[in-house]
């Protein structure tokens, strides 16, 4: 038998759908960082899968504070390495 739930790759894909009118009414700068956001969130697509969330978005924002954490933590690490 078939899948009954849709995967959480196409539940991103539609989140990221449903919000194409607030990209769309950004500025343009603004724009590529929206889509940068989504672009997180599909890093993290296999553990979210994996945690199979009732609520796509929840796991899709934790995925984006996770990318976001990361890179705050490189930044910093390349920081105190000039720094030193």
């Amino acid at each position: 038998m078939g899948r009954t739930n849709p995967t959480y790759r196409d539940q991103v894909r539609s989140i990221e759908e449903r919000w194409g009118d607030y990209r769309r009414a950004l500025r343009g700068q603004d724009q590529p960082h929206f889509d940068r956001l989504f672009e997180h969130g599909r890093q993290y697509a296999d553990a979210a899968g994996y945690q199979n969330p009732t609520d796509p978005m929840l796991a899709l924002l934790v995925s984006i504070v996770l990318a976001q954490e990361r890179r705050i933590t490189e930044l910093e690490t390349q920081f105190d390495e000039r720094e030193s």
